[in-house]
């Protein structure tokens, strides 16, 4: 990998460094806002992350495959029907939403106002997210590094400047700001690829909708599983419980997805690219204990630091933060063996689907029912049993789906359809 990629190291780092300076961007703002207003923060950072799997329509993992794969005088036509389409849903789903309001607000429990700052927030998520993955899929990494770190650093001097400076506590505006680097990193992107309207195609959306749709049902079933949580504390706790849940939860998840996603990812997807998928995941269930300590271990130290730096709204407690450590720890474990069925095309999707779908109805009542006895502690308590629930069937299903079976000099993993 060294010997072919080595290339790749120094634009991974660079992301992972963007990605750590957006999270200390989070962190700062914590620090300024009250728990209260940076719960708001939250809930609507919640509900744009729902909001925009069905603006987005996975086109971005789509992206990630169809650019690299696809020959040079084709990429302009994907890239603009992609890029066109994309703009037209997720306006019409912020156009539906603000139709529906009288439904939502009552449903999420929010009002109008924070329902409008969080479809604007899923737009520009979107538009953010896809225009990423166009550079990456035409491998311009060192491009989209240096653009994800200015970015970052913009977001990061001007809450800092605004909170430290100006004494702006008013979570909107730090909002508006994140809704603004998310537009600017989709505008400035434009200097990586080519957009020619003339080349938006009917037929070319319908197929890549068509290949998008699998990895949509898994975007929505984790943004249910892993996003409702929130909207039940705000039905059942007090708003600054949202916020102070947040840093005990949400950002170790934030800072588990810098280390998986830009760094350990870059090796370990392709090797679970072309490994047998029984193979893997029997692999993946050998190491399962030593990634859950570590990971609850690295949460646990981690968050322990942040912590210090935090005023007292935000009140460092051993036990809310081993309750933390070990949901991270589960969940890390599900995110291993969720990356290893995905890494199996359609038919590790397909796993995946059936497992997650059997889990929602316990993971949700889970929640909700330890939520709304316990509040704070309850939605900590019910993160890690979600994952210990979701781990358990996953490894049930791909079980049965990938069993292996006794062949002349040794096993083969029969595929069960």
């Amino acid at each position: 990998m060294r010997a072919a990629h080595g290339w790749v190291v120094g634009p991974t780092v660079v992301n992972a460094v963007a990605s750590g300076v957006s999270a200390t961007t989070t962190l700062v703002v914590a620090w300024g806002v009250s728990a209260a207003e940076f719960g708001r923060f939250t809930l609507v950072l919640s509900i744009a992350l729902i909001v925009t799997v069905g603006m987005l329509m996975s086109l971005h993992f789509v992206m990630y495959q169809e650019l690299p794969r696809s020959e040079p005088r084709d990429r302009p036509a994907l890239v603009t029907t992609a890029l066109l389409s994309t703009l037209v849903l997720g306006a019409g789903v912020a156009v539906a939403g603000l139709l529906a309001a009288p439904v939502l607000t009552a449903l999420l429990g929010v009002d109008l106002r924070t329902l409008c700052f969080a479809l604007a927030l899923a737009l520009s998520m979107t538009v953010n997210q896809l225009t990423d993955s166009f550079l990456r899929g035409l491998e311009k990494y060192a491009l989209t590094a240096r653009l994800k770190i200015a970015v970052a650093v913009v977001y990061l001097g001007v809450s800092a400047y605004c909170l430290l400076v100006l004494g702006i506590r008013d979570i909107e505006f730090y909002l508006l700001a994140l809704i603004g680097t998310n537009v600017l990193f989709a505008v400035v992107s434009a200097v990586g690829y080519r957009v020619v309207p003339r080349l938006w195609s009917p037929a070319l959306i319908r197929s890549l909708y068509r290949h998008g749709g699998y990895l949509t049902v898994l975007a929505v079933l984790g943004s249910l599983l892993f996003g409702v949580d929130l909207i039940f504390l705000n039905h059942w706790a007090v708003q600054s419980d949202i916020g102070v849940y947040s840093l005990y939860n949400n950002f170790p998840k934030r800072l588990l997805g810098v280390v998986f996603a830009d760094g350990i990812g870059l090796v370990l997807m392709p090797m679970l690219a072309i490994m047998d998928r029984g193979t893997a995941l029997r692999r993946i269930g050998r190491l399962s204990p030593a990634v859950f300590l570590a990971t609850a271990g690295f949460s646990f130290t981690a968050s322990m630091l942040f912590f210090l730096l935090l005023r007292g709204e935000y009140p460092y407690s051993f036990g809310l933060m081993s309750l933390s450590a070990l949901g991270i720890g589960v969940h890390t474990v599900f995110n291993l063996y969720s990356a290893a069925l995905l890494m199996g095309g359609v038919r590790g999707a397909k796993v995946l689907i059936v497992a997650e779908l059997v889990a929602t109805p316990v993971v949700l009542a889970c929640q909700a029912v330890l939520i709304a006895w316990q509040g704070l502690i309850g939605g900590l308590v019910a993160f890690a049993l979600s994952n210990l629930v979701l781990v358990a069937v996953v490894v049930v299903v791909s079980t049965r789906a990938y069993r292996p079976e006794p062949v002349a000099g040794g096993t083969r993993t029969r595929e069960i359809p």
